[in-house]
């Protein structure tokens, strides 16, 4: 089920988008049992947001071997290196990734990111983690790389609004598309030129150990998203510019790059 989160002439609610291209709108949120309104849209007369409002973002640098060695930033990490993104870093699909002022080198970076589900997760087992997971969805931890090695530390370099496009929907089955997980196809491309390509069978640490790991340090909640990490190939957008992530069975989330100064206020409802 791709479950999408959408703004109409009626405001905003959550839906399911079908195989021919029409939003089932539902009541509320699409956690639990799915109750159906009976309105119906045509995707194309609807805006497609981000699928979810999560609380937080938790996400996992050096996850990637290849990444390891581009970045050449030392080895790869003996357990999952984390960091958050603010949940106002969250913009949609068609939303623009906004370069901060004065700032040449921002990067895109593709990664799965997986969606908490009604149950939330708290001090977890890898064995446990599927009955937690509501589903998946692509993300992009843009991150500006000056500000990154200046700081040490990696809050600003992440945290800016608008660098965490997610969508463009969340796939809650995507073993019954026939696709698994733990081995999808991860690619980036920018105006069109191939930039990074890998799979998340290379993730140094998979799903089910992340989620895990994570929720013995803190609670995730209902809608919480956890970015898995980014294959090799990261490197520079600018103004003017489109950058599309796509993964297996999940689509493709396409934002466009902006100065500051030139962002409209479309993405405000993230």
């Amino acid at each position: 089920m791709r479950i999408v989160r959408f703004a109409s002439p009626s405001g905003m609610s959550f839906g399911v988008l079908d195989g021919d291209g029409q939003v089932a709108q539902i009541e509320g949120h699409p956690f639990g049992t799915i109750s159906f309104t009976g309105q119906r849209f045509a995707q194309a007369d609807v805006r497609l947001l981000s699928p979810i409002l999560p609380s937080k973002v938790v996400c996992v640098g050096k996850n990637y071997a290849d990444h390891v060695k581009e970045m050449n930033t030392g080895d790869a990490p003996e357990r999952p290196l984390l960091f958050l993104k603010p949940s106002t870093s969250v913009i949609g699909p068609g939303d623009a990734i906004r370069i901060p002022s004065g700032s040449t080198n921002v990067h895109h970076e593709v990664e799965l990111a997986v969606v908490i589900g009604a149950r939330g997760a708290r001090n977890l087992t890898p064995e446990q983690v599927p009955g937690s997971v509501f589903g998946y969805t692509i993300g992009n931890d843009v991150t500006e790389r000056d500000m990154q090695k200046a700081d040490g530390q990696w809050t600003r370099a992440k945290g800016f609004d608008s660098f965490c496009p997610l969508g463009p929907w969340i796939e809650t089955d995507l073993r019954g598309v026939g696709k698994d997980p733990a081995d999808l196809e991860i690619t980036c491309t920018v105006d069109g030129e191939p930039r990074q390509a890998g799979r998340t069978s290379q993730l140094l640490f998979d799903v089910p150990t992340l989620v895990s790991y994570i929720s013995q340090v803190m609670t995730l909640l209902p809608g919480d998203v956890v970015l898995t990490g980014t294959p090799a190939g990261v490197g520079p957008i600018r103004p003017g510019q489109r950058v599309e992530c796509a993964i297996e069975g999940l689509g493709s989330l396409t934002n466009s790059v902006s100065g500051a100064d030139t962002a409209s206020t479309a993405g405000s409802a993230r």
